[in-house]
Order: structure tokens, then sequence, then C-alpha cells
């Protein structure tokens, strides 16, 4: 039996206000990912303010490893990645979210010349950069908010200056094999002269993958169904979020974790008038996590035209951080 169609109105009747460009992209993006077969959308719409304050909730579970292991290798090795930056650098922060691991490089770095976080999400920048702001008044912080995933267009960097990257939290495993070269490429374009402090998750047990993806308080199941719940809020969609389940699960032979949303019956869902049938158990890819291996990772930077310099791991070799140099 279907479900009632889903609406693009208020719940009570009155009209949405006008769409923003972004609304525009997400309805579009939304719309094409329920045609596709199999239907799948890209994870950046997980990411408005509320399904920020998720991810940092998921940061901080018992068996989300992730966040924690980086966050050991950064205080351990941190002296040595100051000395790689070098002095006088202006960081771009790719996927900034709340800023809290940049200030373990910030606290050792010599004479910082700036901080330029990006995100996606806009309000959520505005808070962390307010908190960073206060914290290191001298330091010139220039948010910038932005789909890193597509070409970024930076200021011209200024004589003199080194410009370097950062980009933790293992996020180039959220894109495909073809979308992660793209970006390591574009990455080297924009720091020439500089580098790119690259986190990257492991390849390990997948009794440990699951866990981490599956966590016993519901958190990433709510972060995974905030991308409904965020179509609800901005384009007046009536996604009933009962009616879909979170699933996560290892793909081996990829090498990646997969998150999906789960249709729980058959139903029909309308986005800007047209109708799109789901049955029962049909699936809405919603992001991949791919490991890596050292030596994979340090292949496809050179596929990229960057350089492998050192990498520093955890005891357990469960998470790795990379230093990339970008030729002139």
């Amino acid at each position: 039996m279907l479900t009632r169609p889903m609406h693009l109105t208020e719940t009570d009747g009155t009209p949405m206000p006008a769409r923003t460009p972004e609304h525009l992209a997400f309805a579009e993006d939304l719309a094409q990912a329920f045609k596709l077969r199999p239907r799948a959308i890209s994870p950046k719409y997980f990411y408005d303010a509320e399904g920020s304050k998720l991810f940092e909730k998921i940061c901080e579970l018992p068996e989300y490893y992730p966040t924690r292991t980086e966050r050991g290798i950064l205080l351990a090795h941190r002296v040595a990645m100051a000395a790689e930056i070098g002095a006088d650098a202006e960081i771009v922060e790719f996927g900034a979210g709340s800023c809290e691991k940049v200030r373990l490089l910030l606290d050792v770095l010599e004479r910082p010349h700036r901080y330029r976080p990006v995100d996606i999400s806009a309000e959520h920048l505005a808070c962390a950069v307010d908190g960073l702001r206060k914290d290191y008044p001298g330091l010139d912080v220039q948010p910038l908010a932005a789909d890193y995933t597509q070409r970024l267009v930076l200021p011209a960097a200024e004589p003199g200056v080194r410009r370097v990257g950062f980009f933790p939290g293992s996020t180039l495993g959220n894109f495909t094999p073809a979308q992660a070269l793209q970006f390591l490429r574009r990455a080297g374009q924009a720091l020439r002269g500089g580098g790119l402090l690259l986190g990257v998750d492991l390849v390990k047990d997948p009794q440990v993958l699951h866990a981490a993806y599956n966590d016993s308080q519901g958190v990433t199941a709510a972060f995974n169904l905030n991308l409904l719940a965020r179509a609800n809020r901005e384009l007046g969609c009536g996604f009933a979020l009962d009616a879909f389940a979170h699933s996560a699960f290892y793909n081996a032979p990829l090498q990646r974790i997969e998150m999906h949303l789960v249709s729980r019956c058959r139903q029909n869902i309308a986005l800007d008038g047209q109708g799109h049938l789901m049955d029962e158990g049909e699936t809405l890819h919603t992001e991949n996590s791919h490991k890596f291996t050292i030596d994979g990772l340090r292949a496809l930077a050179l596929q990229a035209g960057l350089q492998p310099g050192p990498v520093w791991v955890d005891e357990q070799r469960w998470f790795s951080v990379h230093w990339l140099r970008a030729p002139d």
C-alpha cells in the first residue's frame, strides 16, 4: 500500500518562502537522486546547522574512533607537522566544521599568517569562527562559506606567503576515487609552493568499522535521517522519517563503508510536483566512506601531481596523517 504523497508547502498549507540558490540546488539534486538507479545523493547535504551539530556528537561517541585517533596523531606529531608547514603560512582548512583540530596546529605553528576555514554550512562556520577569534586575537581569520567539492576560488596568494591546506577527518573518503583524484589535483593547483596536511582512515577489522557507523545511541542514524529532515525544513517536503531506516555496512571489495536510507514501505514521494515511487527495501545511497592503505594514498597523491612526504600513524595503524608537497 502506498503512503500519502509528500508535498512542498508548509504543514499548515501556506506557501514556502522564495528559495535561495542553495535551496534550488538542493531541490534539483534531491529530485535527480530519486530518478537515479541506484538512487544516490551527495553527502554534502548532511551538513546544515543541525547536521553539523549531530556530526559533532558522532565524533564524541565511544564507537567512533576516527576523531580521537586523528587528534592523538596530531597531538603526538604536531611539532614535526609544523616544521613541514613552515613559518608565516596561510592555512586553508577544507570542511572546517567546528575548527577544533586546527587549534592543535595553531598552538605550535611559527607566526601563522592567516587562517581560511572553508565550510558549506555558513551558520555553523560563523559560530566556530567567533570562538576562534576570541581565543586567537592576533590571528587573521577569513572564513569562506563555500562548497569545497567544487572548483574553489581563493584570493591570490600574497607574495612570500606559503599557502598550506589542512583536510582532516578522512573526508577525502567520502569522494569516489575519481572525485578524490580531482580534489587532490585542484588542491595542488591552489596550494602551489606549499602543501596539504591530509588525514585519511585506514583499512581495518570490519567489526570496528561496523560499530563506528552503527552506534548504540542512534546518533549516526539521526545524522543520516537529517538529510530528509533538512528537505522538510528547507524545501517544504513532507518526508515521514519513520518511513525510512538507517543502514550502514562495510563493502569489503570496494574498501568502503556505505550509508543508505532504506524505504520501510512502498511509498510515492512527490518533489516539486513529480512523483517518485520507492518500493519497500529500496534505498537512497547517502554516503561512502572509503578506507585507504598508506601505499594506496601515496600513489593517488603522485597521480594528482603531489609529492608524498612524511606520514604519521597511531599505534594500532587505524588512521594516518600525510604531508603532501605541492610543487610550484
